[in-house]
């Protein structure tokens, strides 16, 4: 899988080029499904925020990129309906637009859903998340970003081998200070990068490259 971490969506100019370069061809030529699950596990989104998430309303601007078709998928219905009907939909998808909310909870249902299992024979698809949605691929979030109260830990994916401290500097979001990112960062023991809206990291074979228009820092583990 092809990865593309961000911490707001796609912000500007040099992250849609960089979306564009993973998907090989055109966003107008390219199918999506929106994944909202991780909205669902943070206290602080609910239905207008998952319905924001799937209509590509402000600030959410992932499904509003002018894809070929948008679809969502719910992790929590798969495992209800069965691998045999789901599976399909995510290889007939070129990219999954992941949303934000908790990371541990996106985790919970990635594994119970079977998507985790899924994704190494997924190895041209285009994996877009958005702050959680970033998050869940790494091995740690800190136990900063855990909101969910059934999490038993800090931990995720570990699709990657490096944490993320999304937001930096957030004008909405006071906490998301440098200083702030450094204290999380020395808990940790990966490397870590703290980005803000304007940047994403992306994700080709292992290898991780910075895209930005704003600011970041890196932290060795």
């Amino acid at each position: 899988m092809k990865l593309l971490l961000t911490s707001g969506g796609i912000t500007n100019g040099s992250i849609r080029d960089a979306l564009v370069d993973l998907l090989g061809k055109p966003i107008s030529e390219s199918h999506a499904l929106v994944v909202p699950t991780a909205m669902w596990g943070h206290p602080k989104c609910g239905p207008t925020f998952v319905r924001g998430s799937v209509t590509g309303e402000p600030p959410w601007n992932m499904p509003s990129q002018g894809w070929a078709s948008v679809g969502v998928l719910e992790l929590t219905a798969l495992p209800s309906i069965g691998q045999d009907r789901w599976e399909p939909w995510v290889r007939e998808a070129d990219v999954l637009l992941v949303d934000g909310g908790d990371a541990t909870y996106l985790y919970h249902w990635m594994r119970e859903s079977g998507l985790a299992d899924l994704i190494p024979s997924l190895p041209d698809t285009v994996w877009v998340g958005v702050s959680a949605g970033s998050m869940v691929l790494t091995p740690r979030i800190g136990k900063d970003f855990v909101n969910w109260p059934s999490a038993p830990d800090d931990r995720t994916l570990g699709l990657v081998d490096f944490s993320i401290y999304p937001h930096l500097d957030h004008e909405h979001m006071p906490n998301n200070t440098l200083a702030n990112a450094t204290t999380w960062a020395a808990d940790l023991e990966t490397p870590a990068y703290a980005i803000d809206d304007q940047t994403a990291i992306k994700v080709v074979d292992g290898k991780p490259a910075l895209i930005s228009e704003g600011h970041w820092k890196s932290f060795p583990a």
